[in-house]
């Protein structure tokens, strides 16, 4: 089960290295065996891990199904540690997949709100279970679809209610990218 879960682990790493193939081929692998091992544990995290590679490879057939199975996991074994970012990877997708699917590099409004819902979706998971880093996240990717909708101020609202609330951790990715937003939207 761990050199299983080492193998997902290698394969993001290396797809963090922009080396999509391989990482993906790792990803794929080292998820085959640690569903041959028989347990679920960890295995919608890493399945929400290779969706998300995937997505940003620019391969939109399958992620959004992988999440699917992925969200299906989380409801049949209760391991709900991953769940809100499940659902934020899932708008982000389905944003994804819709501006690679048409003409238009404006998704339909029906794209939105599915996204939006699952932005806010991961939002109330997040808050429930108390994890701020997940929802900094998922509201950040709220915010980024309120910016591209001409929704500057509600945007900007969302992102300082969160970000107001950390008192450490500012040199992080995340809080860098959500203090990067906030200048943006001044």
């Amino acid at each position: 089960m761990y050199q299983a879960m080492a193998t997902v682990t290698r394969g993001w790493s290396l797809f963090e290295q922009q080396r999509q193939d391989e990482a993906i081929e790792q990803m794929r692998e080292g998820l085959e065996a640690l569903q041959a091992t028989g347990t679920e544990f960890v295995r919608p995290h890493f399945l929400g891990l290779l969706a998300e590679a995937l997505g940003k490879a620019r391969q939109h057939d399958e992620p959004l199904g992988i999440l699917e199975n992925a969200l299906a996991l989380v409801s049949k074994n209760g391991q709900r540690y991953y769940e809100a970012e499940l659902y934020r990877l899932k708008g982000e997708l389905l944003l994804m997949q819709s501006k690679c699917g048409g003409a238009s590099a404006d998704p339909d409004r029906t794209v939105v709100a599915l996204a939006e819902d699952c932005f806010n979706e991961a939002i109330k998971i997040a808050q429930q279970q108390k994890a701020k880093s997940w929802e900094l996240r998922a509201v950040m990717s709220l915010a980024r679809l309120y910016q591209n909708r001409g929704k500057q101020a509600k945007a900007r609202h969302l992102v300082t209610q969160i970000y107001d609330r950390f008192t450490e951790g500012f040199d992080t990715v995340d809080l860098r990218e959500a203090r990067a937003l906030l200048d943006e939207l001044s």
